[in-house]
């Protein structure tokens, strides 16, 4: 489908939850069958003569950039801002190498978690499972892979989103371009479910945390207790979150919240929300906003934590990596680093294989299976999504940005945030070092 087609089957409204697009419910898989697993991303141009049909693709994305206009109007509109900003934004992909690292990521990720899905559960079920990136605005096309899987033989489906937490202009767009897909009959309708988030899983929130501990090792060793973290999540415009459900910044604040409680530290930190493009109602603070608060309080070493994609990006590598880190250092930070993406880690792909199973009615018990790997999953038995309860999306309760109280789904026992903060021989830190919607605001950068 061009992107034209997909505004044309676009309405306001329509396809824009999973439930409207797929089901939630957990599916049933009989032994013999293949399940083929789709993990979406938002792609990335693989050279430097793809950057403009990239951003003429995500220009023409309703649900990430919403504006008054349709048709061909909008088509021209994307077309002009694409070439426009084509010139700048390839520029940034040849400081980091002259490609996207998603694509290639991508595969490496899928291939890895296909590997595990096989030696955990595939043996023992009797599944045959297969894993496709399907990207949103690059190579493969969501059309190409469905047409992979039909030449496969497929005969289920699992859609499971590269972003952690579920924002109506990632996973929501995703979902929408494959339920379009199906409305055309340009995909078979195959019985499907999907994985709405897993913004709060224990071997996401580990995976997050070692790699912090992995960045710290790159400050003087005297610095290393007084590092503040900013954790830094994709914006998602406020207007297209207008849900029953607990909106984006209700899973980007669990996810800090939770990755905070398993280090069990009282260290500075902040949240803070990258704008991607337009001129639409973006969360705040931006990571330049968070960073100067933090120099202005007299911190002078910085690490920042990307959370809500799993794979590197040009956003992380250039806009992080590069110009928020000359910002910083222009404004008195001393030290300052990016984490690693989480990419192939070991435990983002358990994650991942949980969060699949969780989402498929096996032949077997999964649980007996997950004793195998990391000693840790026994902590906690799979059940689908639906039936976890949520986290309070911060200690206090509330969404800093939204005000709201639920968050991410719990993937373990007892809310955690019901119980006293863990002890530690350090002083707690001020409120004001903690995520808050009272961080400044200001103008915040285009990526």
């Amino acid at each position: 489908m061009t992107p034209l087609d997909i505004l044309h089957a676009h309405e306001p409204g329509q396809w824009t939850r999973p439930e409207d697009c797929v089901s939630q419910t957990p599916l049933p898989i009989e032994e013999g069958d293949r399940v083929g697993v789709v993990l979406f991303n938002l792609g990335g141009p693989s050279a430097l003569d793809e950057v403009e049909p990239f951003l003429y693709r995500l220009l023409m994305d309703p649900l990430l950039l919403d504006v008054p206009v349709g048709g061909r109007m909008r088509q021209w509109l994307s077309a002009s801002m694409a070439y426009v900003r084509a010139r700048s934004l390839r520029k940034r992909y040849e400081l980091i190498g002259g490609d996207s690292p998603v694509p290639r990521l991508a595969q490496e990720q899928a291939a890895v978690l296909q590997r595990h899905l096989h030696a955990r559960y595939g043996g023992a079920t009797g599944v045959d499972f297969r894993t496709y990136p399907a990207m949103r605005y690059g190579r493969p096309f969501p059309e190409t892979v469905a047409a992979d899987m039909e030449e496969d033989e497929i005969d289920k489906v699992i859609l499971v989103p590269s972003y952690p937490q579920y924002s109506a202009a990632t996973t929501g767009s995703a979902l929408a371009y494959w339920k379009a897909l199906e409305a055309e009959e340009e995909r078979p309708p195959w019985p499907t479910t999907v994985v709405p988030e897993y913004a709060a899983n224990p071997k996401f929130v580990q995976a997050l945390s070692e790699r912090i501990d992995e960045a710290l090792q790159r400050f003087p060793r005297h610095e290393r207790d007084d590092v503040a973290l900013v954790f830094s999540a994709h914006d998602a415009v406020f207007s297209a979150q207008r849900r029953p459900e607990p909106p984006y910044c209700c899973h980007v604040h669990s996810t800090v919240e939770q990755v905070m409680r398993h280090r069990e530290q009282h260290r500075p930190f902040r949240t803070a929300f990258q704008s991607v493009i337009g001129p639409s109602h973006w969360p705040t603070p931006s990571p330049s906003d968070a960073i100067t608060a933090l120099a202005d309080r007299g911190h002078r070493a910085v690490l920042v934590v990307p959370i809500t994609f799993v794979t590197d990006h040009v956003n992380v590598r250039y806009d992080l990596d590069v110009r928020v880190r000359e910002m910083a250092e222009a404004g008195g930070i001393d030290h300052f680093e990016v984490t690693a993406g989480l990419n192939t880690h070991p435990l983002l792909i358990e994650a991942l294989g949980e969060a699949t199973v969780s989402q498929l009615d096996l032949p077997v018990d999964v649980n007996q299976l997950r004793h195998e790997g990391d000693g840790h999953s026994g902590a906690y038995p799979l059940r689908p999504l639906q039936q976890l309860p949520r986290h309070k999306v911060t200690h206090d309760a509330a969404c800093p940005s939204c005000g709201r109280q639920g968050g991410a789904r719990r993937w373990t026992g007892p809310d955690r945030s019901t119980q006293p903060e863990p002890s530690t021989d350090r002083p707690a830190s001020p409120p004001d070092d903690r995520s808050s919607p009272a961080a400044e605001s200001r103008p915040k950068e285009d990526s």
